[in-house]
């Protein structure tokens, strides 16, 4: 075990993670100029595309120190977004220390931060790591001033490097195996495994990834989930380099993978406890909680006949991704479809893009929503993420929505626009500190409906990209909350229903009739279009008809004449309003649903 040193690399989104992850593959030998590739450890094209990690990794480095000593470096790679928190959280108590990787150019950022404070949270030895030293804007002393000051780590003891050129790599190999102490666990004891990630190999099952805590695990021993009890007898173990390596056993202070047999993803639960059914350690490892959803969505195939195709094609994607939940779900409008669960907006687009581009599917996504909890006059607490299932409102004693703790780094010469879209957002108790000169942190308590409906692209848009968020869930607070219903030609449209706070109804009835009125063809007979409360119209736009000249043949004559032709088409006009029926177009969903995206 004096040999061998767990780490992870934690960073902001775009500082250089699966680069600098590339270099030591590279400085290490695993991976040679004939099968390198860039982003070696980020699998799907969708990570390589935008340049973030949606899955973590593992990967066993072989390095022959200075002193002559050949360790076992295992790399843990994490997500880098915030929807995927927990994860990276038990992918850092699998480890002893973390590289704290921040950009030259930009500075500490808000992912920075909350990363720093989950690696504290672990009791794990930090090494600050600044990346991207020879880009011409890097500021290398602004930067060691920020490790100083914002993260109150000693500046002295930072590395630098760039991981795109290859400079400091060796000094960092080096820092991993000095100053990352070796993992402790005791061999004998009984096995306690922690795990913290799981992929599906169509031929295996599920690959369980896990760092053993104390004890052994070999092929043909009866393993325990402490989580659910389920029991499964080992096939194989071994140690993750660029493809899976078998090994004999994993004993205690070691990272790799067990095939079990396990059948889908969703049995193995990221942050659970494995251990030996006949000798089972006396208390599971601390940290596990079930991973709940936060957005929700429904999910329709375009043409009804794909139905069955989409149900494939999601039965085939939770294989690969336990905390994608989803259930039957039906519109009138657009047929049979699923109500699905997503950690996050990032979470939900993955999905989505993964849905199309791997599974060939053709989607429309309806608009997403949170959960929301009332609690009805006979005491009673129902929650619903659905607004198909909003109880009545003569029912409601009290309703309430999530809220979260939102952490934005901004340059101060955004702080207005930013505190004015905070503001419009229904941000509460802020809090404003000055980390470094120039730079800002605020911290707002916002709806979390509010955030996932247009709030990351202004933020983004406002700060022309500078500024840095993250978030957290925190609890569930009081609001207005109505039902806001779309009617067409005085039809209900249940798919585009949604649950929003009484003070946002209006704005987005009228978004909602705008997007409409521009998608829907034009009938012989005015259509109303109209968004309600209830009883209540609160905002309205009319697609005026078709108008046939009816007097195009009076040339001349009485007046008398003309206005009863017109009185005639007036009528007809009257008569087949009544027994007419508006088709509304695949498009004018999807516009719907775009407007609350952009």
């Amino acid at each position: 075990m004096d040999y061998i040193r767990n780490f992870s690399i934690i960073a902001h989104i775009d500082h250089g993670k699966s680069t600098l992850a590339d270099r030591l593959i590279q400085f290490t030998g695993v991976s040679d100029e004939r099968t390198f590739k860039d982003q070696m450890l980020d699998n799907m094209d969708i990570e390589r595309e935008r340049g973030i990690t949606i899955k973590s990794q593992a990967i066993t480095l072989p390095y022959k120190a200075r002193d002559g000593r050949t360790y076992s470096l295992n790399l843990i790679d994490t997500p880098g977004h915030v929807d995927f928190s927990y994860e990276v959280s038990r992918a850092l108590a699998s480890c002893e220390g973390v590289l704290l990787l921040i950009d030259a150019a930009q500075g500490v950022q808000a992912q920075t931060v909350a990363n720093l404070y989950l690696a504290m949270e672990h009791d794990l030895e930090i090494i600050p790591v600044i990346n991207k030293i020879d880009l011409p804007s890097a500021d290398v002393e602004r930067v060691i001033e920020q490790i100083d000051d914002e993260l109150g780590l000693d500046s002295e003891g930072h590395l630098k490097c760039s991981a795109k050129a290859g400079t400091g790599i060796e000094e960092i190999l080096e820092a991993i195996v000095h100053r990352i102490p070796p993992p402790k666990g005791n061999p004998e004891a009984p096995l306690a495994a922690l795990i913290f990630d799981a992929h599906y190999d169509a031929f295996r099952g599920t690959i369980i990834h896990c760092r053993i805590m104390d004890g052994t695990v070999k092929s043909g021993d009866t393993i325990r989930f402490m989580s659910n009890s389920a029991t499964y007898r080992v096939e194989e173990t071994g140690h993750f380099l660029l493809q899976r390596e078998k090994r004999q056993a994993l004993c205690a202070g070691e990272v790799g993978y067990i095939i079990a047999g396990v059948k889908t993803v969703s049995d193995v639960r990221t942050g659970d406890t494995i251990t030996l059914d006949e000798n089972p350690c006396s208390h599971p490892l601390p940290g596990f909680r079930e991973v709940k959803p936060v957005v929700f969505a429904s999910i329709y195939p375009i043409a009804s006949d794909d139905y069955e195709d989409l149900k494939t094609a999601l039965e085939k994607y939770q294989l690969n991704d336990a905390s994608f939940i989803y259930t039957k779900d039906s519109s009138a409008a657009l047929g049979q479809g699923f109500r699905c669960g997503f950690l996050g907006l990032l979470h939900l687009e993955v999905v989505q893009e993964r849905l199309e581009r791997e599974y060939d599917q053709s989607i429309i996504l309806s608009v997403p929503s949170v959960r929301y909890r009332f609690t009805l006059k006979d005491g009673s607490v129902f929650y619903v993420d659905n607004p198909a299932h909003y109880p009545g409102s003569s029912s409601i004693e009290l309703s309430e929505e999530p809220y979260i703790r939102a952490t934005l780094m901004l340059p101060e010469r955004y702080l207005g626009a930013v505190m004015k879209l905070c503001m419009e957002k229904r941000g509460t108790n802020s809090t404003l500190n000055y980390p470094s000169p120039g730079r800002v942190e605020l911290i707002y308590e916002l709806p979390l409906a509010e955030v996932i409906y247009d709030f990351y692209d202004r933020f983004k848009s406002v700060t022309q990209g500078y500024g840095s968020f993250d978030y957290e869930v925190i609890d569930y607070r009081e609001g207005q909350l109505v039902l806001l219903d779309i009617l067409v030609n005085g039809e209900r449209v249940d798919a585009l229903s949604q649950i929003v706070h009484r003070d946002r109804a209006r704005a987005r009835g009228l978004q909602a009739c705008e997007r409409l009125r521009e998608e829907i063809p034009r009938q012989m007979f005015k259509i109303a279009i109209q968004g309600a409360i209830g009883g209540e119209i609160i905002s309205r736009t009319t697609i005026s008809a078709f108008r046939k000249d009816v007097i195009a043949k009076c040339y001349g004559g009485d007046i008398s004449r003309k206005r009863k032709l017109l009185e005639k088409q007036k009528k007809g006009k009257k008569r087949m309003k009544m027994i007419g029926q508006v088709s509304i177009p695949q498009s004018a969903f999807l516009s719907v649903l775009k407007s609350d995206a952009d």
